[in-house]
């Protein structure tokens, strides 16, 4: 079967870089194995320029990858890459690809000199974990536009599906505050739930439009999964990357103030871990929740990076995980858990997709812990933004939405510091005094 090719929004910036650029910078498409770098490259290739060479370094034979190690006659490579690939580049007119440009780091090092000769345009893709593995001993090229690639977002998934008309309006709604009604509203977090399910990784969306089957969707799901593992384990041999990796869904659901590594890797010292844990983030198959201390505009000033919560980039990935213990995921499930009539509770499964929808947005992730002043109550603000010199705390409920009272303390005791606040739940868009209720397909579009 065919390759199905998927509309993506990094799209427009690419050609945004291309025009505005105009050969003064290589563009560098990083983030997560299979979220469709590669892909998202050959396809901008084909369309916007008139030739093209894709040199894929997973597999390039051994003379090819040479050629980089001497880039003093840029002649002779251009000749040897035409002569190789059998096509013709043509000056400012042809883009060359160097796809898992971390198999060779000397061609990403080549990129200043490339870049310089001005002939061509340059596209480099990798997972920012190889990447940075594979570049100790070259010196990095400053000639660099990057770009994050993130798993399908919700609108790209309507997309898939041949949607391109039900993200817009709920922006309009949301815009002019209007509510869709209870019919709407079921019928929209029923198509929500599906996308959770599946998720946004362009190979498992492909298998749900060819097959229309879950469980072969979840076969899918744990192919990248394990392929995620087999990646942690390569960074750290003894395997604690992989074991925190598959203990996040569990450490969520254990409704703590952050992730525990000591019940995860009992004899760990967290002192000893920070290497490990960036090197997770930068994989960017894992996404951080810091705790802000002094939760105020400029988060980042107040974060507490040995305090913090941890999410899957890909919500459809992290509820196969969360069913990790049978060998496949059956059809079964999915449908309960597409009608939610699954009795587990799901409220981690919904402030991961929150996590996704933040991130992909453009927010890091910040959540705030207090206690009262007496010590006798907890409480805790699932995600905090900023909106221009104001903070928005978000709290998110799966079930029983009349009760808010960490989102109300929070708003009680930080009043000057507060925009908009917002509930996010399974319900019609409503307003209760200054408090926001935004159904949580909307949570994208903050």
């Amino acid at each position: 079967m065919e390759q199905i090719i998927f509309k993506r929004k990094l799209y427009s910036k690419m050609l945004n870089w291309k025009n505005e650029r105009n050969g003064s910078t290589a563009l560098l498409i990083k983030g997560a194995r299979r979220v469709g770098k590669s892909t998202l490259a050959e396809e901008f290739a084909k369309n916007e320029y008139e030739s093209y060479i894709n040199i894929d370094f997973t597999d390039a034979p051994q003379q090819l990858k040479d050629l980089f190690n001497d880039v003093s006659d840029l002649n002779r490579i251009f000749f040897f890459l035409q002569f190789h690939y059998k096509v013709q580049l043509k000056e400012r007119k042809s883009v060359i690809i160097f796809d898992e440009v971390q198999d060779c780091p000397l061609a990403r090092q080549a990129i200043k000199k490339l870049v310089k000769d001005g002939r061509y345009d340059y596209i480099e893709t990798g997972s920012l974990i190889s990447i940075k593995k594979n570049i100790r001993d070259i010196r990095i090229p400053s000639e660099e536009t990057r770009l994050t690639l993130y798993p399908m977002d919700y609108e790209e998934f309507k997309w898939a599906l041949g949607d391109t008309v039900t993200i817009p309006m709920l922006k309009e709604a949301l815009k002019n505050k209007i509510s869709l009604g209870d019919a709407v509203t079921r019928q929209q977090m029923r198509d929500f739930r599906l996308y959770m399910l599946i998720g946004g990784m362009p190979q498992a969306v492909e298998k749900y439009l060819k097959t229309n089957n879950l469980e072969l969707v979840d076969a899918q799901k744990r192919e990248i999964i394990e392929l995620y593992a087999d990646d942690f384990r390569k960074i750290d041999p003894t395997g604690r990357a992989a074991r925190i990796f598959y203990s996040i869904p569990g450490q969520l659901n254990k409704n703590a103030s952050r992730y525990m590594i000591s019940n995860v890797l009992p004899n760990s010292r967290p002192d000893r871990m920070e290497e490990l844990l960036q090197d997770m983030e930068d994989s960017q198959v894992v996404l951080f929740c810091n705790h802000a201390d002094d939760p105020n505009v400029g988060l980042q000033l107040h974060a507490d990076r040995k305090r913090y919560k941890m999410f899957i980039c890909d919500t459809g990935l992290f509820i196969t995980l969360a069913f990790w213990d049978k060998e496949i995921t059956e059809n079964v499930i999915y449908q309960k858990l597409l009608s939610d009539k699954l009795s587990a509770d799901l409220g981690y499964v919904y402030e991961n997709i929150t996590a996704q929808m933040l991130k992909t947005a453009g927010y890091e992730l910040f959540y705030h812990t207090w206690s009262d002043d007496n010590g006798k109550h907890y409480f805790e603000t699932d995600f905090l933004i900023s909106h221009g010199n104001k903070i928005c705390p978000i709290e998110v409920k799966s079930s029983g939405y009349k009760s808010h009272t960490s989102l109300d303390n929070f708003c009680k005791k930080f009043s000057d510091r507060i925009s908009n606040r917002y509930l996010l739940y399974t319900k019609d868009f409503r307003t209760d005094d200054k408090l926001i209720l935004l159904p949580m397909f909307m949570a994208g579009l903050l």
